[in-house]
C-alpha cells in the first residue's frame, strides 16, 4: 500500500505502545518504509531488562532487514557447540548443521535498535506510558493525551494495557519452573579443565534436587547464566542467590556463582505462556509477549517478537488498507509462532532439554525462517 494517508495527503503515521525489542523492531521497519512513527516508553529513558539473550537465523536476518546487524554482531559470542550435561557429565554437543546463532547481553542488542531507531528517524517519547486503545486508532496516554494514528502496536510486554483496554481473549499458564537471569565476569581463566569454557553448556541435575544452570558466553568479558529451579524450592528460588545451594551442585563453577551471588537487583521470574484468541483489532495489531509471551526452552521470545514485528511492516507495504493488511499479517506469520510457543512450553514442561540432543527440525523450525525471504532457507538439522 501506499505510504500516504489518502485523507490528509500525509505520511501514514503509527503509534507504538513499548520499546522493548519488538516495539523497536516494529519501529525501525515501519519508518524505513516512509511511515511517520512514534515510539512511546512509559519509563524515563530507553534501556534493557534482564540479562542475557539468544538470537538465531530468524532474528539476525531482521537485524540485517533493519541495516543493525554489524552493530549486533561486535561484541557478542557464537559458541562452537551447544552442549548438555547431565549431573555433570556431558550427553550432547550439537551445532545445528551451521545454522546461525549468536548469544549477547541483552542491552547490547537493545543499544543497537535504540541507536537505528534514531538514525532513521523514529520520533521516541519516555515517561510516556500508553493506557488504552480503540480499534479506530486511538490512542490514550497515562497523561490523558489522545493521540489518533493509522496504526497502533501494542508492543508494552506481558501486561499490555493496550491489549487489556480493547479485550482480547487470552489464556495464560505459568509453569513449575522458574528462571534466575545474570550477567557476571567470565572469569574464564579461573574455571577448571572441567569444560570447553567458550562452548554454551546447559547443566542439568535432577537429584537429590532438580537445579539447572545454562552458561552462555556473551563475548570475551560478559557471561549470561540462567539458574533454573523449581517455584517450590525455597532455597533454589531464592534472591539475591543462595550460593551454598548453587555450589553445591556445580562446585567448578564457583567463581562465577561468588559474583552472581552479590547481585542484589536479581529477580527469580516463572516460565509463562500467553495466547490470544486474536493478535489484531481494527488498526491495532499486538507484537511480542503482548500476544504471545512464551517459556524460553527454544530461546525464542525475542526472535519471534522480532520477526512478527519485521513482517508487520512487510505486509503494510503490500496491502490495499491497514486493516487488511493486519489481518493478512496474522494469517500469514502466526502458524509458525503458535508452534514454537507450544513446542517451547511442552519442553518446559517436561524438562526436555535435558535429554540433549533436543534441537531437533521441528525445535529449530522458527530458527530456520528467513523473515526478509518469507522462506526456511537453511538446511535442515542432521
Amino acid at each position: 500500500m501506499a505510504n500516504i494517508n489518502r485523507t490528509t495527503g500525509k505520511a501514514l503515521r503509527a503509534h507504538v505502545a513499548g520499546a522493548g525489542f519488538a516495539g523497536l523492531t516494529a519501529a525501525i521497519a515501519l519508518r524505513q518504509n516512509g511511515w511517520d512513527v512514534t515510539l512511546h516508553e512509559k519509563d524515563s529513558e530507553l534501556r534493557a531488562f534482564g540479562a542475557g539473550i539468544y538470537l538465531w537465523h530468524n532474528g539476525l536476518r531482521v537485524l540485517e532487514g533493519i541495516d543493525a546487524l554489524n552493530d549486533v554482531l561486535h561484541g557478542t559470542h557464537t559458541p562452537p557447540a551447544y552442549e548438555t550435561w547431565m549431573h555433570n557429565k556431558s550427553v550432547s554437543k550439537e551445532t545445528f548443521n551451521g545454522l546461525p546463532w549468536r548469544i549477547m547481553t541483552r542491552s547490547h542488542l537493545h543499544n543497537a535498535l535504540v541507536k537505528r531507531a534514531h538514525a532513521v528517524g523514529v520520533t521516541v517519547r519516555t515517561n510516556s506510558e500508553a493506557v488504552s486503545a480503540e480499534a479506530d486508532g486511538r490512542l490514550t496516554l497515562q497523561s490523558g493525551e489522545v493521540l489518533e494514528a493509522d496504526l497502533i502496536v501494542g508492543a508494552d510486554g506481558v501486561g499490555s494495557k493496550v491489549r487489556d483496554s480493547l479485550g482480547f481473549k487470552q489464556d495464560r499458564w505459568v509453569s513449575t519452573d522458574g528462571i534466575i537471569r545474570l550477567i557476571v565476569p567470565r572469569m574464564k581463566d579461573k574455571l577448571g579443565d572441567e569444560a570447553e569454557w567458550d562452548n554454551t553448556i546447559d547443566m542439568w541435575n535432577l537429584e537429590p534436587r532438580v537445579q539447572r544452570i545454562l552458561y552462555s558466553p556473551c563475548n570475551k568479558e560478559e557471561l549470561y547464566l540462567g539458574l533454573m529451579a523449581p517455584a517450590a524450592d525455597p532455597r533454589g528460588s531464592k534472591v539475591p542467590l543462595d550460593l551454598e545451594v548453587w555450589v553445591e551442585m556445580f562446585p567448578f563453577l564457583e567463581p562465577c556463582l561468588a559474583e552472581a551471588a552479590k547481585l542484589e537487583a536479581a529477580r527469580y521470574d516463572k516460565y509463562a505462556t500467553t495466547k490470544l484468541d486474536s493478535w489484531v483489532k481494527g488498526k491495532v495489531a499486538l507484537v511480542g509477549d503482548s500476544a504471545h509471551a512464551m517459556c524460553p526452552a527454544l530461546a525464542q521470545g525475542a526472535g519471534c517478537a522480532m520477526v512478527n514485528a519485521f513482517s508487520l511492516a512487510q505486509d503494510l507495504a503490500e496491502q490495499s488498507s491497514v486493516e487488511d493488511a493486519l489481518v493478512s499479517w496474522e494469517r500469514r506469520i502466526r502458524p509458525l509462532t503458535d508452534h514454537t510457543q507450544a513446542l517451547s512450553g511442552e519442553y518446559a514442561a517436561n524438562r526436555s532439554l535435558s535429554k540433549g540432543n533436543m534441537f531437533t527440525n521441528e525445535a529449530l523450525e522458527a530458527a530456520r525462517y528467513d523473515p526478509i525471504k518469507r522462506v526456511y532457507s537453511w538446511p535442515q538439522n542432521q
